[in-house]
């Protein structure tokens, strides 16, 4: 079995992005929503993205983003793909991948097992889902809240398009909630910090070994 794709999410750093590169994560995403305390501009993304090109496919991350700001970032930032954390719906997700020319990933919340349904609405639009916790009501942020999943739910889950897991992710659990879920890729933010948007370099290490482990 060939080992699950790992992203490291909310890179805003040098050191940080350095740490995933060494470790080998497939994907880093950049945080393009200004409540997060892991979000970036477009000068900081483009340096970030050209450190990572042909290293790891760059993700900018955004939040029921206007028109006008998901282009003035696509034209800035050298972005692998889009990811979308809001409210979109499958025909927004597809008019954003043919307006940009990149393939789009939609997260969305899951509570219980229903919820993973919403996937297959996707298929054809989206070129990858992440299946996050969902936020409690009112929180600010739709994800990176280190909210976690019940694992269970995900159990012989087959989705019509390939995706991932994320939400409350770390290197003590990440080998446990594969093999739970048999995800084929991971996503972690909250779980590799050692405070709100600071990336600690020895957890991201220790998480890219933990999935292949």
């Amino acid at each position: 079995m060939t080992a699950p794709l790992i992203k490291i999410c909310g890179i805003n750093s040098a050191d940080a992005l350095d740490a995933a590169l060494a470790a080998r994560a497939d994907f880093i995403g950049l945080v393009f929503f200004a409540k997060s305390p892991r979000c970036v501009d477009v000068p900081q993304a483009a340096a970030l993205a050209a450190r990572a090109v042909g290293r790891a496919g760059v993700v900018g991350l955004f939040v029921d983003p206007e028109p006008d700001f998901l282009a003035s970032v696509v034209a800035g930032v050298g972005l692998d793909a889009i990811q979308l954390h809001g409210r979109e719906t499958p025909a927004e997700v597809a008019a954003t991948a043919a307006r940009h020319g990149l393939p789009v990933w939609k997260a969305l919340g899951v509570k219980q097992r229903a919820d993973l349904a919403e996937a297959d609405r996707f298929a054809g639009a989206a070129a990858r889902v992440l299946f996050d916790a969902k936020p409690p009501a009112g929180a600010d942020l739709p994800g990176g809240n280190g909210l976690r999943i019940d694992w269970t739910l995900l159990k012989g889950v087959r989705p019509a398009l390939p995706w991932m897991l994320a939400g409350g992710l770390d290197p003590a659990n990440v080998a446990e909630a594969i093999a739970i879920t048999g995800a084929p890729g991971v996503d972690v933010s909250s779980g590799v910090e050692s405070a709100p948007g600071v990336k600690d370099p020895a957890r991201i290490a220790a998480f890219c070994a933990a999935v292949r482990g």
